[in-house]
């Protein structure tokens, strides 16, 4: 049997995005054991329910920044620690702190197993701040000759990725993310006025939802900004999601008198129902590998209000499934709200492309070149 170790940062990211992975190894009758901080998830997370489902849990110290220290030491140590003592024979790691040490630790083990990391988004690329090409690209070069294979989301991570010298007959290869599941997220217009009264928001209101972590590169506080400046008491925000700038956020309500109409939700597991009562979805994060929240909207036919960023690149087309805006830009974000209530039949209109133009995000693509990257993991494994 092979045994197959998942390392991701924060704990609920694999229930949250990685189960499908974890059909397909299992499938191959691999085991799956699972490394992560269980603290503080901003998934939902439910350690019981991953062991029933035959997965082994292994809770270590490890933290987002790289800043911190002693506890992603210790954190490297309790990976080695895993893969001698359970013998494992691959490690598919991700996020970028989950990356540097579970590579790390698996190229200082006994074991020497086969390494797999996925790049939900380097944090080096066009515009990206000077500091960020200083710490992470040459450390990211640097790991690459410890990869077997490095899985990116988006084009131009894998175009630079391409450039890199991995380990010997090491292979780059490209995914739509994490696949979205277009059964799962299709139209159901007949919930949009059930949904709107769940939420408190009026039948004629204009309603933008955003899915994210409450982070500064998600960038909430732009929509927020923007619908204060539009000052249009029919303009309703939801945003759903839990984060560090949680607070931050609730004052710039407050500052702004817009409690009633912009409220933060929390995480919500329930985001297909939610966004059937949206009008547009608002993504205005400055970086994003993907962001597989806005395919998710476009697969229920929500036109999309996103900055432009490598990830939304993939997906969006201005003027046809949504608005492109310049990252942090208040006015255009204002503009671009401004232009969808105003307009239902250019609504509509968009409605109409928005799943067209993500047909090739659908959770079968990205399942038949997973299924084609464990299976050369596996064989070369020897089992």
């Amino acid at each position: 049997m092979t045994k197959v170790l998942i390392v991701t940062t924060v704990g609920g990211f694999l229930p949250q995005f990685e189960m499908n992975d974890v059909r397909i190894l299992q499938e191959y009758v691999a085991q799956v054991h699972y490394a992560s901080n269980f603290r503080n998830s901003i998934y939902k997370l439910d350690q019981k329910s991953l062991s029933e489902q035959g997965i082994i849990c292994h809770p270590i110290s490890i933290e987002k920044s790289p800043f911190h220290i002693r506890p992603n030491f210790r954190a490297f140590r309790q990976l080695r620690k895993i893969i001698d003592e359970e013998n494992i024979q691959i490690v598919h790691c991700h996020n970028p702190t989950g990356g540097v040490l579970a590579r790390l630790a698996a190229v200082t083990s006994h074991c020497r197993p086969r390494v797999i990391y996925t790049a939900h988004g380097l944090h080096f690329y066009r515009g990206a701040k000077l500091r960020n090409w200083l710490l992470y690209y040459p450390v990211e070069r640097l790991l690459a000759h410890l990869t077997d294979c490095l899985i990116t989301i988006n084009k131009e991570d894998h175009d630079r990725a391409e450039k890199f010298h991995l380990k010997t007959g090491g292979t780059v290869r490209q995914i739509h993310g994490v696949g979205v599941n277009l059964d799962k997220f299709d139209i159901r217009r007949d919930l949009r006025d059930t949904v709107r009264s769940k939420l408190r928001v009026p039948e004629d209101a204009f309603h933008i939802v955003t899915a994210a972590e409450l982070n500064e590169n998600k960038d909430q506080s732009t929509v927020i900004e923007a619908i204060a400046q539009l000052d249009d008491p029919n303009v309703y925000y939801s945003i759903c999601g839990k984060g560090p700038l949680a607070d931050q956020l609730k004052k710039r309500i407050r500052r702004h008198n817009l409690q009633g109409r912009v409220r933060l939700l929390g995480y919500c597991s329930h985001m297909k129902t939610i966004l059937q009562s949206a009008d547009c979805f608002a993504f205005p994060s400055k970086r994003e590998g993907l962001g597989i929240a806005a395919v998710e909207a476009l697969a229920c036919g929500v036109p999309v209000i996103a900055a432009d960023n490598r990830g939304t690149r993939e997906y969006m087309i201005d003027g046809v499934n949504g608005i492109v805006c310049p990252p942090g830009s208040t006015d255009a974000f204002a503009g671009a709200i401004s232009r969808l209530k105003s307009d239902k039949a250019l609504r509509m209109q968009m409605a109409e492309k928005c799943r067209e133009s993500i047909v090739h995000f659908g959770i079968s693509d990205t399942e038949m070149r997973m299924r084609a990257i464990y299976q050369e993991m596996i064989r070369d494994t020897g089992n």
